[in-house]
């Protein structure tokens, strides 16, 4: 239950809400990438995963200057679906018996992160051009191109996992 709740009155206080959020989603992936990298036994997603990491922090340094440019701070709003993601990465992560398995559950769910961050971002960014906001809306568009070849990678590199789980299962 929410307390206290943002008055939400036009699209440049939706805007901003909308951007503490998207703050607060690259900090939370920033923090899961690590045991993501750590769980994962295919070389090619430990890479992809360490570069995204990377990348990750480097959005939580543009959002948080977006967050500056447009309020003065870079406070956060808690990302509620990322923080169900994040839950649902870790309880698969448990689940999974089998390396292989692992690997297309972690591919699954980081999949599942860039298809929300798509969103955001492609929703922040069409925000940011109609109010005006140019420098912001390219920023955006950045992140989210970057976003967009995250998922790429991932589904190429799933390509290859799937497969060997394929056949590892095919042998059980």
């Amino acid at each position: 239950m929410k307390l206290f709740s943002e008055n939400i009155e036009d699209l440049r206080t939706l805007y901003i809400a909308n951007l503490k959020k998207a703050l607060d989603m690259e900090q939370k992936i920033t923090n899961a990438l690590p045991t993501m990298i750590e769980k994962s036994t295919d070389p090619q997603l430990a890479t992809a995963f360490r570069n995204h990491l990377e990348e990750t922090k480097g959005h939580v340094t543009r959002v948080e200057s977006l967050l500056r440019d447009a309020t003065g701070e870079s406070d956060t709003a808690t990302c509620k679906v990322i923080s169900a993601l994040v839950t649902e990465a870790e309880d698969g992560i448990k689940d999974a018996g089998d390396s292989s398995i692992r690997d297309i559950t972690l591919i699954a769910a980081a999949q599942q992160v860039e298809h929300h961050e798509i969103a955001v971002y492609g929703t922040l960014r069409s925000w940011a051009e109609l109010l005006g906001e140019d420098d912001a809306a390219d920023i955006l568009e950045s992140i989210l191109d970057e976003e967009k070849n995250a998922d790429e990678l991932l589904s190429t590199i799933s390509d290859n996992v799937n497969t060997s789980a394929e056949a590892h299962t095919a042998t059980v």
